[in-house]
Parts: structure tokens; sequence; C-alpha cells
């Protein structure tokens, strides 16, 4: 699969994405490992979709059998494979069947992919073996909360890029779909459950996606079982949920293609920043733009190069800097990323010696931006704090690129 381009079939197959990403980048998803960890709703069509973009190396990991019930909105399963465990039922369509009138022939979706399944729950005592052969990427769709967060402080800890999946039962809205980092998750439930886990049991407060809906639940959880029946019978395993959430089979299609979209531009070296989704008033960002206008007058003794609108300000400090200082990459504990106030910050020069251009602005509270000011060049502040220097200079190379494509 790294080296999909030497047969003419899998070329062809794989035209649109070189198209998208380009032929190297195709190449590294052909090559890539990924380890897909739940395979309900939302793990079936990411996996689904990874292996039809062309990733090389798939391992699927589900302990859950296929039921009637989860038909509304597994990718592939047929009443055929009710009783059917989940990682072989996805196995069994992504290798095809063989056809009664053509034996010769599958029905494969990609043949020179190796998919392999395994029919277990993911366990600390299993992680060494569920994650082994250095994975690429790990997606997260499992929904039990003890086992999502052994998971994703694993991969922390050793290493490996995770992409965690929150809730999508109840929900409807295909728009109200977000990527934010763990430390913004509060706008679902069981995103915040597993930040607060993740900060309680593992120290782990920031720098792990998650993908979510901040739409509201639009109802409750069902108990499946009669009057005077004991719920432990309706667990699945032990310590397992016993009550089930309603579920409109499109939304967890659509997390599972968001999610797959995430880790193949990742895979390509080609990562998008998801919009964010905290609000902030207008007139905070009019008092920014004047605020640059007067730093500008007041040091430079004019306004006139300043290369940016108050449009491009709003893009600036909503989407680049994500409402923050940029020596405050992450909000504090605190911070329900919901609504967020910016009237403490406002836009300065990174280079003093560049113009006020859209890559050259960086966003700092007041009295930082006064420091900042005083810097004669920028050599000193890259000796003292590479880190700052390299994670805003990132920043601004991103300006750099987005702003180019919108003009």
């Amino acid at each position: 699969m790294a080296e999909f381009e030497q047969d003419e079939v899998l070329e062809e197959q794989l035209t649109r994405n070189v198209q998208f990403f380009g032929l190297p980048a195709q190449k590294r998803i052909g090559g890539s490992f990924v380890v897909v960890v739940g395979l309900g709703g939302v793990g079936s069509h990411a996996a689904h979709l990874l292996l039809r973009s062309g990733v090389g190396r798939l391992r699927l990991i589900d302990f859950d059998q296929v039921t009637l019930s989860s038909l509304n909105r597994h990718c592939l399963a047929t009443r055929a494979d009710v009783g059917l465990p989940k990682a072989a039922c996805l196995a069994r369509h992504f290798r095809g069947a063989p056809m009664p009138w053509l034996p010769l022939l599958r029905l494969d979706i990609l043949p020179e992919a190796a998919v392999e399944a395994r029919v277990e729950m993911y366990t600390q005592e299993g992680e060494e073996a569920l994650l082994a052969g250095a994975p690429d990427f790990v997606l997260d769709a499992i929904d039990n909360i003890d086992t999502k967060v052994a998971l994703l402080a694993a991969c922390r800890r050793r290493g490996i890029p995770v992409l965690c999946c929150a809730g999508a039962g109840a929900k409807a809205d295909p728009t109200r779909l977000r990527l934010v980092d763990v430390s913004e998750a509060a706008a679902d439930p069981l995103a915040r459950a597993v930040r607060r886990r993740l900060r309680g049991d593992h120290g782990i407060e920031e720098g792990l996606p998650i993908l979510l809906s901040t739409e509201r639940p639009r109802c409750g959880l069902v108990y499946g079982g009669g009057e005077g029946s004991n719920p432990l019978d309706y667990q699945v395993v032990p310590n397992f949920r016993i009550r089930t959430i309603p579920v409109l089979g499109t939304t967890p299609a659509i997390f599972g293609l968001a999610a797959a979209a995430y880790v193949l531009c990742q895979l390509a070296g080609q990562p998008f920043v998801s919009e964010p989704h905290f609000r902030v008033q207008p007139k905070q960002y009019a008092g920014i733009f004047q605020a640059l206008y007067e730093r500008e007058e007041l040091r430079y003794g004019t306004a006139e190069g300043i290369g940016v609108d108050a449009e491009e300000v709003e893009v600036l400090v909503k989407e680049l800097w994500r409402g923050r200082s940029a020596r405050a990459p992450h909000p504090p504990p605190h911070d329900r990323g919901v609504t967020r106030s910016v009237g403490h910050l406002t836009l300065t020069r990174w280079d003093p010696a560049r113009p006020a251009s859209i890559d050259n602005l960086v966003l700092l509270t007041h009295a930082e931006a006064d420091s900042h000011e005083q810097l004669g060049s920028l050599e000193a502040l890259r000796r003292q704090e590479p880190e700052l220097c390299r994670r805003v200079e990132a920043v601004l190379e991103r300006a750099r690129l987005e702003f180019r494509w919108r003009a």
C-alpha cells in the first residue's frame, strides 16, 4: 500500500485522494497503521472510510456482537450478521466474500490492505497486545467511560496520536459537531467526564483532541427491563452500561466520517484546525482593532501600515489565537469553553522590524504586549523562550497560508 502507485488498479482507485493530498502524502497514508477501538455506529463508519481512503493496515477491536437494534447505525452489518462479533463482521465485509458464480473473484473493498480483527474488550491488562506494533494513530470510539479513559491515557503514555469521540446518542444536528482540545471539552456530558477523569486520575489536562457535538441531548437514557426485573441482568459485561441511549443512526455516521477525516489529514501531514465554538461579543473585536491602531500610532507615528481589516481581526483573534494570549495557549481548568471575554487582549507585532501584517500579529494581554514591544529583536527571545517562539511562529505560518488561500 505504501507503493500503491505501482499498481494500475490501486492507482486509479485512489486517484481522487492523490489529487486531494498529493502523491507523497497518500503514500504515507498507505503505509500507515491505524487502530480503531469500538466498532459501533461511530467506529464502523470511521474504519470503513479509513479503508476506502487507502490506510494500509487496520486493527479493529471490539468485544460486542451485532444486534438487530444496532442495524440502524452500523455502516455495513446486515441481518445475516446479527450475532456475529462486530470486529469479525467488519473484517468479513472489508475482505469480501467469494461470488458463487465467479469463485475466483472476491468483493473486497481494498484487498491490498491488511485488516486484523480482535474480538475482545480493550483493558489496561490487554494494552500491550492491543496497542502493539507501533500504531501511527488510534481512534477511540468506545462508549464506556472506564475503558475510554484507560485507552486515552495509554496512548498518551506511549506517545501514540489518538482522537477521542464523545457521545453521538440522543442528538441529530450535524452542524453542531466540533473538534476541541480536552481542556475545552465542556459541551458534552461524556466529554466532560473524560476531561475530569483524565485530569484527576492521570494528570492529563490538555493536548488531546475530542470530537463532540454541542447539541443538548434530545431524550434521556432508556432501561429495557420489565417491571421488577434485575437491572444487572441487562449488562453486556460486568461494570458495563445497563441503560441504553436512543440513537438516530445518522449522527454516529457523521461522527465516524468526521473522525476518519481528522485521522486521514493527520496521517497525510496536512492537519486542519477546527473552528472554535466559543462566543465573543462583536464589540470586543472592534476594541482590539482600535487598540491595534492606537499602538501603531503611538510607537511608529502612523497606523497606515496595518495590513488587516476589522473582519480579519475577528478571524485572527478567534480562529488563529483561539481567544487566548499566545503565552497562555490552553484555557484554565474552570474555563467552560462556551463564552469567552477577550477585552483584556490586544494584537501587536511579533517581529518589530516587520509591518503589522496578517502573518506578523500576535495576541497578548496588554501588559504582555507592552513588554514584547520593548524587544529590540526576536533573537534574544528565541534564545530565552524557544518553545514560545516555535508555537507562535507556527500559528503565524498558518495565518500566512490560510489568508493566501482566502485571498
